[in-house]
């Protein structure tokens, strides 16, 4: 990489200069200023965002945090759990996401960890696994529907782990629609409100639970993704943060009913 670019790192003192990636250039909005708001107690738990640049210009940034605090469902004591990583159009081909990476690792070597960990997924939005594997990450569990667990590990620890109570949890929510969502994502907000959108036009009775800490994530959250997901009956309709349109689509399908005769009519 040439002299133009740089690696920060973001903490507390400086996130207002630098921001967080996602959403920069939308600081009024609800999803930033949710964003903002959870860093505030997640830098003081050891979360750290580091942010490459290319000319001055943001070009893709790491995300992660001790696996104590970590926002993914999974056990992963004494690790670094990376929560997002993300290369933009005009990064991508230049080691980029390879450096971030090796950032972290460094990181976790030097703060005597066990290794670091990811909770991959096979569908679009969170990352896939080809960076990992490149660099030598092993897999180390599965979980539904789409999750993978990759880990690379600096001696002969245990290894991290995804719980298996999937059912149960998602049975907890009960009936009806349920959006569990949280702030660590700037572009979740868009989603639940999609999602509550998609349930008033259903004529679905919907509900909102906050996760506001780490500990209820790991705990209580439906899938591995951990901070965002919409519940129907019981059923994971969705982790990604996706459109109304699609929601009452979902809906739909499970239901077999059309949006209520209201929304039809403008009632």
């Amino acid at each position: 990489m040439g002299g133009d670019v740089d690696i920060v790192t973001v903490d507390a003192s400086n996130v207002d200069r630098y921001g967080f990636f996602c959403y920069k250039s939308k600081p009024k909005t609800a999803g930033y200023q949710q964003k903002r708001a959870w860093l505030e107690e997640r830098f003081a738990e050891g979360l750290r965002i580091k942010i490459v640049r290319e000319g001055g210009k943001p070009a893709g940034f790491i995300e992660y945090a001790p696996g104590e605090f970590a926002w993914r469902v999974v056990n992963a004591p004494n690790y670094l759990v990376v929560h997002c990583v993300w290369v933009v159009g005009r990064g991508k081909g230049k080691g980029y996401g390879s450096r971030l990476l090796s950032e972290v690792i460094a990181d976790a070597q030097a703060m005597g960890k066990h290794g670091v960990a990811i909770v991959t997924s096979r569908r679009s939005w969170m990352a896939g696994t080809a960076l990992f594997l490149k660099h030598g990450f092993e897999p180390a569990g599965e979980a539904p529907p789409s999750f993978e667990l990759l880990v690379t590990r600096f001696g002969d620890a245990a290894l991290p782990t995804f719980p298996d109570d999937w059912d149960h949890r998602l049975d907890h929510y009960g009936r009806g629609l349920t959006v569990v969502r949280s702030g660590q994502c700037p572009y979740l907000d868009n989603g639940a409100q999609a999602a509550l959108a998609a349930a008033s036009e259903m004529g679905v009775p919907a509900q909102v639970v906050e996760l506001a800490t780490a500990q209820q994530v790991q705990h209580s959250a439906p899938s591995a993704y951990g901070v965002f997901g919409i519940v129907y009956d019981g059923k994971l309709l969705t982790y990604l943060p996706i459109g109304r349109k699609g929601i009452v689509e979902l809906l739909q399908q499970l239901t077999g009913c059309s949006p209520a005769i209201g929304q039809l009519t403008g009632d």
